[in-house]
Formats: C-alpha cells, sequence, structure tokens
C-alpha cells in the first residue's frame, strides 16, 4: 500500500529555494515552487495519499495570501491522477488545475478509464481510490502566470504526449521539463512524434537554463541532459537513414523484429543506460524499439527517402 513514507524529499542540490523536489522510489519526481502569490503543485502524483503527502509538505506556505494552484504537464497516470484531491466530488483541497486543453481530453478519454481499470487489477491497494479528474483551466498554445517574484511560462512541448507541456521560471533560469526530457531518452509514441519531440527538445535548450529538472531522471537537474536526448533520436535518424539507403529495412515491421540489428543501434550502446536496474532497462529498450519503429516510419513518409 501507497504511504505518505514512500515518497521522499530530496535534499536541495543547487535549485532555487522555493522549489521543493519530490521522489516516488524510482519512478517518478515532481516538484512544488513557493512564489510571492502561489503555490504550485507541478503533477500532484497517482492516488490521494501521494498528492495529499505531496500537499502537506508545502501546506505552511499557503499562509500571507498565496493561494494553491496545481499543473500538470501531461496526462499520464503517474502525474494526473493526484488531481482528485483538487476537483470533484473527493476533493478535501480545492484549488485549480490547470494543464494543456488536449491533457483535458486524454483525462476524459476511454483509455484513460481503461488504463485505470488496469492499474486497479494489477495493485488494488495503491489505485483503489484513485478516481481520474480533469484539469479545470485548461489553454492551448503558451500560458504565462505571475507569481509575483517569479513567472512561470507554461510552454507546449509535445512529442513525448500530445498534450506535453514544460515550465520555464525565467527569473531563476530554471526549466521543469516534465517528459519532454529524461534519461536516457524520452519516449516517443509514433512517426509524428518524432519531428515535435526533437522541435521541444530544441525549444528547451533555446531557452538557455541553467538547472533543468526532469520527472524521469533521479539525481540530475542539468541541460546537458536534453543535450544528450536530442543526439539520441538525431543518432537513431542518422542509422536509420543508412539503413533505408542500403535498403536492409523490410517491406512489414513488426513487434518481432529485430530494429536494433536492423539500424546497427543496440541498446547497450545508448549513452547512460549502464545504470539502470533490470525493469528499467526492459522498460527503455521497449522505449528504444519504438523510437527506432517511429523514426522509420517517419523517414518513409518523406519525398526524398
Amino acid at each position: 500500500m501507497t504511504t505518505s513514507s514512500d515518497l521522499r524529499i530530496i535534499p536541495n542540490d543547487g535549485w532555487d529555494e522555493r522549489i521543493r523536489v519530490f521522489q516516488y522510489e524510482r519512478l517518478v519526481t515532481t516538484f512544488a515552487v513557493i512564489s510571492r502569490r502561489y503555490v504550485v503543485l507541478l503533477d500532484p502524483l497517482f492516488n490521494p495519499a501521494l498528492a495529499t503527502t505531496m500537499l502537506d509538505a508545502v501546506r505552511d506556505e499557503l499562509r500571507d495570501g498565496r493561494q494553491l494552484l496545481v499543473i500538470n504537464t501531461h496526462a499520464d497516470w503517474d502525474h494526473a491522477w493526484g488531481n482528485m484531491i483538487f476537483s470533484g466530488p473527493d476533493a478535501t483541497d480545492p484549488a485549480p488545475i490547470i494543464a494543456h486543453k488536449l491533457c483535458r481530453e486524454r483525462l476524459l478519454s476511454d483509455e484513460a478509464r481503461a488504463k485505470l481499470d488496469q492499474k486497479r487489477a494489477e495493485d488494488p491497494q495503491i489505485f483503489a481510490e484513485t478516481s481520474i479528474v480533469p484539469p479545470t483551466l485548461t489553454f492551448t498554445g503558451s500560458l504565462t502566470i505571475d507569481g509575483g517574484d517569479l513567472t512561470f511560462e507554461l510552454l507546449p512541448t509535445p512529442g513525448h504526449t500530445p498534450d506535453h507541456i514544460s515550465v520555464f521560471i525565467p527569473e531563476i533560469q530554471t526549466v521543469f521539463a516534465g517528459d519532454a526530457a529524461e534519461l536516457p531518452f524520452p519516449f516517443v509514441g509514433g512517426p509524428d512524434d518524432v519531428p515535435q519531440m526533437r522541435a521541444s527538445l530544441k525549444r528547451l535548450l533555446a531557452l538557455e537554463p541553467a538547472t533543468v529538472l526532469y520527472c524521469h531522471a533521479p539525481g540530475i537537474h542539468s541541460p546537458r541532459l536534453i543535450a544528450a536526448n536530442l543526439a539520441y533520436f538525431d543518432e537513431v535518424e542518422q542509422l536509420a537513414v543508412t539503413a533505408l539507403e542500403a535498403d536492409r529495412i523490410p517491406v512489414q515491421i513488426d513487434d518481432t523484429t529485430d530494429v536494433e540489428t536492423l539500424i546497427a543501434y543496440p541498446f547497450d550502446d545508448i549513452p547512460h543506460v549502464a545504470g539502470l536496474d533490470d525493469d528499467e532497462r526492459s522498460f527503455y529498450r521497449s522505449g528504444h524499439h519504438q523510437a527506432i519503429r517511429a523514426m522509420l516510419a517517419h523517414l518513409q513518409a518523406q519525398p526524398t527517402i
């Protein structure tokens, strides 16, 4: 059963003192930022116990007129299912929940309900009390929130998911990347996601952040990981182009196809994979295969390939 002891507050490792960092095992890291006007929770995890523990850690900051705001970077279960304590019939601490318009659509979808049923079946103790609640304030394009001393710039960074946003605070040159960048690389779904992901990574690098805080890169807060993620997709593209030009790619590729061998990019050659545990290796190896298939499909759709 998930309890408050499963969520660790990470000691400050050089980021601005107004930022709090929360880590649930090795699965996901989320954040709170204390500005003059707001206490902002970035991704309230995935069940009411964890969301409440996260809020309790900063509850004393809700004084001197500060208001609570919640931001979802995207609708994935490990980021947004904690919304239920802030809105809806089971809300214990009502607050606005802000996200991209597509995030709301994803959380209200049949796919989201099916995912919750699956998670409840796999681990009823963790997910029995979880319900899916969509954001209450949505936007398209970008959104800026004036926190008094800090400005929260909510920027679309699609690629991992179509609804994905990242948050930039210019006063402290800090980016909250969400899942737009991660260790060893962010996931993409299909061929249309490949150019979006690369554009999002370039957009984050163009901000020239001093600090980047990731949801899936424990212990890392350097912008160099964004550059490494972009280099990963560049390498996949280069090797995929070479394989296509050499006519090594079959007409049909399915889940049994050894795509690592097809483009000569073994999983163990990817930077940063050496420190992954067995479960993480399996998870990211499937993501590597998915990225290769997506890149091949993207390139095959281009008129020059």
